[in-house]
């Protein structure tokens, strides 16, 4: 087998946007009346799209929000973000050459608990959204990680460019967290883990890397290799 693709997680793998995450979820609740330490939102938030986090906030402080009310909810947490977005590269120092190189080398793709419009405009204004041949973000599957789907529908995406069928096995998911790691290995994929939100110690991937600027796509070729 040869690696064939590479799908990469999104916040916590190419940008450092989850401190800015906690920042507009802190923010809004507060505004609600509501407290999320940090601590909190990286040990129970942090593998949620923003609709699956604002459910489970609900749950652990026993307030209603109807449906309505949490799409509300995400729509302003996603002006928040923007904000705190705004002026700032939130990259991690060397993930624009390491996706650039992926890029050269296979088709890559994201699958992300994130919203396509908060993805796709950090990838447009670092020049980098053109080098995905596929983009799948919380609105596009019914459930999100740690559930498979966002990893197979990217492979969906995917399969399209290839002439003969794509195999999950022939493709690697870069994930920071063992949600990402979980949905990635359920679909099929190799995975590899980044330490930039937990420590190596915590994630199972067959690989562990400390960050994008660290990929060699040669060590990854061998994963499909073996």
């Amino acid at each position: 087998m040869a690696l064939r693709a590479i799908v990469f997680d999104f916040d916590g793998v190419i940008a450092n946007s989850e401190p800015l995450h906690f920042c507009a979820f802190r923010d809004l609740l507060a505004e609600e009346g509501l407290t999320l330490t940090k601590a909190e939102y990286y040990a129970e938030y942090l593998g949620f799209d923003d609709v699956g986090a604002f459910e489970a906030i609900a749950v652990r402080e026993r307030v209603t929000w109807s449906a309505a009310r949490v799409t509300e909810l995400v729509a302003r947490k996603a002006v928040m973000l923007e904000a705190l977005e705004r002026d700032v590269s939130v990259l991690f120092p060397g993930a624009a050459d390491a996706i650039r190189r992926a890029a050269a080398a296979m088709p890559i793709a994201i699958a992300s608990g994130a919203r396509g419009e908060e993805i796709r405009r950090l990838l447009a204004r670092e020049d980098l959204l053109t080098c995905f041949a596929a983009i799948v973000a919380a609105e596009d599957t019914a459930v999100s990680k740690p559930a498979p789907d966002p990893y197979l529908r990217a492979l969906a995406q995917l399969a399209p460019g290839f002439a003969d069928p794509l195999h999950a096995s022939d493709c690697i998911a870069i994930e920071d967290s063992h949600w990402g790691l979980e949905s990635a290995r359920a679909a099929g994929l190799r995975t590899v883990a980044v330490t930039t939100t937990y420590r190596a110690e915590d994630l199972t991937a067959d690989l562990t890397i400390t960050s994008l600027e660290a990929m060699n796509l040669d060590f990854l070729r061998g994963l499909c290799s073996a």
